[in-house]
């Protein structure tokens, strides 16, 4: 089960910093990370990271944005800075075992997804 928290509502130029808490699987050796879906948009991811902490980022938020995690808390997280209106949408925290030995962009290939949280970031 994966459950997140940290949303809310923030002017443009603001941050964020959304965590989830792992809990049923022993989540270590898979690929976790955060996908968005905006209103009107496709699912689309935002950051992943694998077994090892080599994370990756849609070209869209690198340099904004930062995925880590703590794999003995059991907990992941994502530090949202330099927020922009086009950052608004539901945010998914997800897992899955690693597909050739990478994390994918799929949206379909993660089996286990969160129920969402709310990131709301006005002009």
């Amino acid at each position: 089960q994966l459950v997140e928290s940290g949303g809310g509502s923030v002017q443009a130029g603001g941050s964020l910093r959304l965590s989830c808490a792992a809990s049923g699987y022993t989540y270590s050796s898979y690929c976790m990370g955060w996908f968005r879906q905006a209103p009107g948009k496709e699912r689309e991811r935002v950051a992943t990271i694998d077994s090892d902490g080599t994370a990756s980022y849609a070209d869209s938020v690198k340099g904004r944005f930062t995925i880590s995690k703590d794999n003995a808390k059991k907990t992941l997280d994502l530090q949202m800075n330099s927020l922009k209106p086009e950052d608004t949408g539901m945010y998914y925290c997800v897992a899955g075992r690693p597909l050739a030995g990478t994390c994918t962009v799929v949206v379909g290939w993660y089996q286990h997804w969160g129920q969402g949280t709310q990131v709301t970031v006005s002009p």
